[in-house]
């Protein structure tokens, strides 16, 4: 059987569209996940000040984290001030003029922190998820 000129192209063309179709669907799945993670790391819990302020335990690392989307969607609202911030969280783990940082725990293998960012006027501008 003789093979033709083309043959080989034609493997190289569907090869090289199998790989562009493969790289395109796990560039979107990687940014979907990248765009949903803290869905997925972080729990639903409504927040609860007594669980909040409580020393994190081995058996639930990650209790604070638990409540962190609830406190970012439902609590904390842009121009809060510094002060009321504190009297909801409580006393932060690290502070600077225009930030603050509360420990979250160890989540999904690292640690992370709710960071809260402060205008001059002391007022909160926004919140984020970091990862230590």
């Amino acid at each position: 059987m003789a093979v033709s000129a083309d043959q080989p192209l034609k493997v190289i063309t569907w090869v090289a569209a199998g790989f562009g179709v493969f790289t395109l669907l796990l560039t979107i799945v990687f940014f979907a996940w990248w765009a949903m993670k803290d869905r997925f790391v972080f729990g639903r819990d409504a927040y609860d000040p007594v669980r909040w302020m409580a020393p994190p335990s081995p058996e639930k690392p990650c209790a604070r984290g638990d409540m962190v989307l609830d406190i970012q969607q439902r609590l904390l609202k842009p121009g809060m001030s510094r002060a009321q911030v504190t009297m909801l969280l409580g006393r932060p783990a690290w502070e600077e003029p225009s930030q603050i940082e509360y420990e979250l725990g160890v989540c999904l293998w690292a640690v992370h922190g709710l960071r809260l960012y402060f205008d001059p006027d002391d007022r909160l501008i926004h919140s984020a998820i970091i990862q230590h």
